[in-house]
């Protein structure tokens, strides 16, 4: 895809001030989208904004997903500044690691009303404005653990798993107005956070259960995410896009046979 096909287009990241949302964003920037960032992290945005240096492609929104007077408010400072959007990339996302009797009722809203709740009313404000172009793409970023179940992941599995089932919702009733929607599921990412939280026992477990024995990009997601939005991908509709170096293919995995194979 060449970026004269997509000049002028607007793209809508949320969670776009850092990590695989900041890679989506550079993607779209790349191929001659203009772009919206929207984050709860307002000290983030405004130095992401600045690194950009790209003020007149580039609009960066503080905001809650989870809000709907926030949504609303934010999609419509988008239309009044770009006057149109081409994509959503629902990115935005929060995660509590806890055994299920330990999450309490307040952490399991909390982390639904980001993944999900975000997800339904970005969605719901961006349609109105896709629809006068009779065109449009949406793509929700969930996570090999909605497909798989995982250890500590309660709120955060279901999350992404109820966001997959969103998806084909959007799908099924968006596609007769033009409007596409799927969605990409990250294995293990070597993002900054990653870094923080995944211990070198972790990170060794994840090499030996993942095929290609190493992590992904935030750059190798956002390579799915613009392929889907892309005219290139203009009859993939509800599908999941697992880009997880065949994590998820490997089921449980046993990692002392598969080194008899090299």
């Amino acid at each position: 895809m060449t970026s004269h096909e997509t000049a002028g287009h607007v793209a809508v990241v949320t969670g776009g001030a850092r990590g695989i949302g900041l890679a989506i964003a550079k993607w779209f920037l790349a191929h001659g989208y203009r772009v919206a960032l929207i984050d709860i992290d307002a000290a983030t945005l405004r130095q992401t904004e600045q690194d950009l240096g790209n003020l007149e492609h580039v609009l960066a929104l503080h905001c809650d997903v989870s809000v709907p007077q926030q949504v609303s408010g934010a999609i419509a400072h988008v239309e009044a500044r770009f006057g149109r959007i081409d994509a959503l990339v629902n990115n935005a996302g929060v995660a509590v690691f806890k055994p299920i009797v330990e999450t309490t009722f307040e952490e399991f809203r909390h982390v639904l009303g980001t993944n999900l709740d975000g997800a339904f009313l970005c969605s719901q404000a961006c349609i109105p404005v896709m629809r006068k172009h009779g065109s449009g793409s949406i793509v929700n970023i969930a996570s090999i653990s909605g497909l798989r179940a995982s250890t500590l992941r309660v709120a955060y599995g279901t999350s992404k798993a109820a966001l997959m089932h969103l998806t084909k919702q959007q799908a099924v009733e968006l596609g007769t107005i033009g409007i596409r929607a799927n969605c990409v599921a990250p294995g293990p990412v070597d993002t900054e956070m990653a870094k923080l939280v995944h211990s070198v026992a972790i990170r060794s477990d994840y090499y030996d259960t993942i095929p290609l024995n190493r992590y992904g990009t935030p750059e190798e997601i956002a390579n799915a995410v613009g392929f889907l939005c892309s005219p290139a991908a203009s009859f993939i509709n509800g599908q999941f896009l697992a880009v997880d170096g065949g994590f998820d293919a490997s089921g449980v995995g046993i990692p002392t046979l598969r080194k008899n194979l090299s």
